[in-house]
C-alpha cells in the first residue's frame, strides 16, 4: 500500500472514529458507522446487528441506499441463527462471497431467485470490543464480484475503529433504559406505597401503570381464595367499568399462561385467530395487543395486572419489564392494604367488644394515666367520663406493685397478672374485684388493659363457708372428745366383750378418727391459709406411714372388696415432715381412690426416691377425673364426679395441696396414668437421716 493510500485509510479512520465518538445513542452510532462503510467500502445496502453478552440479537439497522428500513429485529434474528451473519459471530471471522447463490452460507430469501434479483457479492465482519464480539456488520452489492479482499480489508479496518463505540453505545443505551425502568419503578414504589387503604391502593396501582406505560385501559385481577378464579377487582381507562367484577375461571385464558409460567407476557397484536382472543373482557373493549404480568407477595402469585392498547400502537421493549416491577410493588402494597385493613377490622371488633363487656375496663399509658374506659367503668363507679379520663389508675383500686413490678416493669414482658383489690366508687363502700392487667397495642401506641371482675358473692360465699368450717370445728370439737372418751370407757368397763359388742366399738372407734381428721384438716386449712409455718417437721419413716394408712382405711376397702397393692421398698429414707399432717394426706388420697373407684377395683400405693425428694404416688382404676376438672380439683369445697352420688365437704384435696406446698414439696396428677386417676406427691428427704 502506498503513502498515499495510508494516507487515506488514516484520514478514513480517522473520520469514521470521530463520527461515532460524538455520540452515545445506540441507534445513531449504527447508522453512521453503517454510512461511512457504504461510503468508502461500497454496496448498495448493509446491515448491523448489535448483539448481548449471551450472543443473542439486541438491536439491529438495515440501510437500503440513505434509506434506513423499519422493524428489522425478526429477519435479522434469523439472518444469525441461519445466515452469513451467525457464521461470522460463531467463528468470529471475516466473510467475503463473491456470489452469494454459490455460498451455502447465505441464507436464500426468495429475492435471491434468477428470475429477480440474482446472485449478490457480500461482506460481513465481526465487530469486536475487548477480545468480545458486540456485533456483526454485513455490506450487500447486487452484483456478483464487486467486492475483492481490499474491500473486505477496508471493511474490517472500519469494524476495528468502531467496536468500542458500539460497545459505549450500547452499555449506554442499556444503563439510560435501566435508568428509565428504576425511575418508573421508584416513582411507583413512591406513588403506591403512600396509602395502605385498599380502594386507594388499587387506584394508585393503576394510575401509575398507566401512566408509565401510556395505554388505553389497565385493570388489575386477584386470586378468589375459596375457588382460584381470578375477579377484576380494580379498572381505569377506556371502558373499565365493563370490567370490574368480572370474572376469569381457575385455568383458563392469558392469566392461566402467566400464572404457570410465572412471568408476565407481551402480545402485540390480538386478532380473532389468536388463541387468547376469546377473554374475560375483551367483548367490551376492542384490543388490539395487550401486556399482562403477575402480582406477586411473598413467592405466591395472588392476582395479575393488565394493560391494554398502547397509545403508541406497540408496547416499548421495556414495558414488560416495568410491568413486571410494578406487580412487585403492587403484591407486597396489595398485602399490606389486607393485612392493615384486617387490623381495622380486629380493632373495631376488641373495641366494640371493649365497650359492651359487663366487667368494667380501663385502658392506661404508662404512667398510669387513664385514656379510655368502657361503658361499665362510668355506672359501677358512679363518676362521670371526664372525671374518670382525670384519675390514675392507682386511684381506682390498690395496685399491687409486688406483682406488677416498680412502673409497671413486669408487664413489658408480654405477660399477663392478676391479683385480688378493692375496686373504689363514688360515695360508696369499695367493692371486692379480681384485677387482669396485661399490655396491649391500643391504636398504634402501647398501653395497658386492666379489667376488673366484681368477686362479691365469691367473697360472701366464701365468708359462709369459714363461718360454717368455724361453726363445725367449735362447735363439733368439744361434743367429739366427748363421745372418744365415753367409747373408751366402755371399751374398758365392759367386761364381758363378746364379738358384735367390739364390731360396733370399732365401727364407733374408726367413724370418730374420721371424724377427728376432718375437723383436724378444716382446722389445718385455716391455719395454713392464713400463712403460718409447720414448727412440728420431725424425721419420719415412709414405710410407717403407708402401713398406718393402710389400716386407716382399711375398714371402708374392705367392705367395698377391693384390693390394695402396696409397693414400698424397705430401704427407704426417712423424710422431714409433721407426721400427722402427712399420714392425714395419705389417708385422705387413700380413701378419695376407694371412694371413686368401683367395688371390687384395684388400689396403688408406693413411693420411690426421686433427687433430693421422696415420691409418693397412690393410683386407682376407677372413673378418673375428666380434663376440664383437674385444673380445679384442688380447690376448696370442690367435689369430684361419679356415677354414684359422692359425699363430702370437698376439702380434702384442698388440704392436701396447702399441707404439701407448705413442706416445699408438690402434689400432682399424673396425666400419664392410665384407667382411673394416679395422684403424685414430693416430700423432702431427711438430710440427717442414714
Amino acid at each position: 500500500m502506498s503513502n498515499n493510500e495510508n494516507r487515506s485509510l488514516l484520514e478514513l479512520l480517522y473520520h469514521v472514529s470521530s463520527e461515532v465518538a460524538t455520540a452515545l445513542d445506540l441507534r445513531t452510532v449504527l447508522q453512521r458507522v453503517l454510512y461511512a462503510a457504504i461510503d468508502n467500502v461500497g454496496g448498495e445496502r448493509g446491515s448491523i446487528v448489535v448483539m448481548d453478552e449471551l450472543g443473542k440479537p439486541l438491536d439491529s439497522i438495515i440501510v437500503h441506499g440513505k434509506r434506513i428500513q423499519g422493524d428489522t429485529t425478526q429477519q435479522l434474528r434469523v439472518t444469525v441463527e441461519r445466515g452469513l451473519a451467525g457464521w461470522v459471530a460463531r467463528n468470529r471471522k471475516p466473510a467475503l462471497v463473491p456470489d452469494t447463490s454459490r455460498d451455502k452460507r447465505w441464507l436464500r430469501r426468495p429475492d435471491d431467485a434468477v428470475q429477480k434479483s440474482g446472485a449478490k457479492s457480500a461482506i460481513c465482519v465481526p465487530l469486536m470490543a475487548r477480545e468480545k464480539i458486540v456485533g456483526v456488520m454485513t455490506l450487500v452489492h447486487s452484483l456478483p464480484n464487486a467486492f475483492d479482499r481490499g474491500h473486505l480489508e477496508l471493511m474490517q479496518a472500519i469494524a476495528d475503529q468502531t467496536g468500542i463505540a458500539i460497545l459505549n453505545a450500547r452499555l449506554y443505551t442499556e444503563s439510560q433504559r435501566q435508568a428509565r425502568v428504576m425511575t418508573a419503578l421508584a416513582e411507583g414504589a413512591a406513588t403506591i406505597n403512600a396509602s395502605l387503604k385498599m380502594d386507594d391502593v388499587f387506584q394508585r396501582i393503576l394510575n401509575q401503570t398507566m401512566q408509565a406505560l401510556q395505554v388505553e385501559t389497565v385493570a388489575l385481577a386477584l386470586e378468589e381464595e375459596k375457588t382460584g378464579d381470578f375477579i377484576f377487582r380494580a379498572a381505569t381507562g377506556k371502558e373499565a367499568g365493563s370490567v370490574l367484577g368480572r370474572r376469569v375461571e381457575v385455568g383458563k385464558g392469558i392469566i392461566e399462561k402467566v400464572v404457570r409460567e410465572r412471568r408476565g407476557v407481551v402480545i402485540p397484536a390480538l386478532q380473532e385467530e389468536n388463541p387468547f382472543a376469546k377473554h374475560s373482557f375483551f367483548d367490551k373493549i376492542a384490543s388490539q395487543s395487550i401486556a399482562i404480568a403477575p402480582i406477586q407477595a411473598q413467592g405466591k402469585i395472588i392476582g395479575v395486572m393488565e394493560a391494554i392498547n398502547p397509545i403508541s400502537g406497540v408496547f416499548d421493549p421495556d414495558a414488560l419489564l416495568v410491568m413486571t416491577g410494578i406487580g412487585n410493588l403492587a403484591g407486597t402494597t396489595i398485602q399490606n392494604a389486607q393485612l392493615f385493613a384486617q387490623v381495622e377490622e380486629t380493632q373495631k371488633r376488641y373495641y366494640e367488644l371493649f365497650n359492651d363487656s359487663i366487667d368494667p375496663i380501663f385502658i392506661t399509658d404508662w404512667d398510669g394515666r387513664i385514656i379510655d374506659g368502657n361503658r361499665k367503668t362510668i355506672s359501677l363507679s358512679k363518676y362521670d367520663a371526664d372525671a374518670l379520663l382525670a384519675m390514675g389508675i392507682e386511684k381506682t383500686h390498690d395496685v399491687d406493685w409486688e406483682i406488677l413490678g416498680k412502673d409497671f416493669e413486669y408487664l413489658r414482658y408480654d405477660q399477663s397478672y392478676e391479683y385480688e383489690a378493692n375496686y373504689y366508687v363514688k360515695d360508696g363502700a369499695p367493692i371486692p374485684v379480681e384485677v387482669y392487667v396485661r399490655s396491649i397495642y391500643f391504636g398504634k401506641k402501647e398501653a395497658i388493659q386492666w379489667l376488673f371482675r366484681d368477686i362479691s358473692e365469691r367473697k360472701a360465699l366464701d365468708v359462709l363457708r369459714n363461718d360454717m368450717t368455724s361453726m363445725i370445728y367449735h362447735d363439733l370439737r368439744s361434743p367429739l372428745a366427748n363421745v372418744i372418751s365415753s367409747l373408751e370407757i366402755l371399751d374398758i368397763l365392759l367386761d364381758e366383750k363378746d364379738e358384735s359388742v367390739l364390731s360396733v366399738l370399732e365401727i364407733a372407734g374408726n367413724s370418730t378418727n374420721r371424724m377427728q381428721r376432718l375437723i383436724a384438716s378444716l382446722l389445718d386449712i385455716n391455719r395454713l391459709e392464713a400463712g403460718q409455718e409447720i414448727m412440728t417437721q420431725e424425721s419420719v419413716s415412709p414405710n410407717q406411714l403407708i402401713q398406718d394408712a393402710l389400716e386407716a382405711v382399711s375398714p371402708s376397702t374392705t367392705t367395698r372388696q377391693q384390693k390394695i397393692n402396696a409397693k414400698i421398698s424397705k430401704r427407704l429414707p426417712n423424710i422431714w415432715v409433721d407426721d400427722d399432717m402427712i399420714h392425714r394426706v395419705l389417708i385422705n388420697l387413700l380413701e378419695n381412690a376407694s371412694k371413686f373407684t368401683p367395688v371390687e377395683g384395684n388400689l396403688e400405693i408406693g413411693a420411690k426416691t426421686n433427687g433430693k425428694w421422696l415420691e409418693f404416688w397412690v393410683a386407682d382404676d376407677g372413673v378418673g377425673i375428666s380434663p376440664e376438672n383437674r385444673a380445679s380439683i384442688f380447690e376448696k369445697f370442690t367435689r369430684g364426679t361419679g356415677k354414684e352420688k359422692i359425699s363430702g365437704l370437698g376439702i380434702g384435696l384442698a388440704f392436701c395441696r396447702l399441707a404439701v406446698n407448705k413442706h416445699g414439696g408438690k402434689i400432682w396428677i399424673d396425666n400419664s396414668h392410665g384407667k382411673g386417676t394416679c395422684f403424685r406427691i414430693n416430700l423432702p428427704i431427711d438430710k440427717n437421716h442414714n
